[in-house]
């Protein structure tokens, strides 16, 4: 007889720490992702970091919901969807695609803290509003 039947209780926990995890890994948590060329262009145009970043990695998810508010502020590549962006990742990190890694003001960051890309989310917030 199935697990379900015979313990609804561990089978309703099961299933909802599954989707838990199901919306932690997802693409859907990030902001919508941007091309990287298209992301390099408005980072150069606003001063924004771009974050490249992939879809299950717990770093990336990690400065994501670290971030809070402020991860909509930058410009996010993944770069399993757009190979270039992992070219631009493989170019900083000297052959590698660790992410996530950010780039602003053409200095490259791997892993970088949630405090500094608050930080540079802020100072391009704060250089555009004068």
């Amino acid at each position: 007889m199935e697990l379900w039947r015979q313990e609804p209780t561990v089978a309703l926990v099961e299933f909802v720490v599954f989707g838990v995890l199901a919306v932690l890994m997802s693409p859907l948590l990030f902001p919508p992702p941007v091309p990287a060329a298209e992301a390099q262009r408005r980072s150069a145009r606003d001063g924004r970091p771009v974050i490249y970043w992939r879809p299950g990695c717990p770093y990336c998810m990690r400065l994501r919901t670290a971030l809070g508010p402020d991860a909509g502020s930058a410009h996010w590549v993944d770069i399993w969807a757009d190979p270039s962006g992992a070219a631009a990742v493989r170019a900083i990190t000297g052959g590698d695609e660790t992410v996530p890694t950010m780039v602003v003001a053409g200095d490259g960051f791997v892993n970088p803290s949630p405090a500094l890309v608050r930080e540079k989310v802020r100072a391009a917030a704060g250089g555009a509003a004068r």
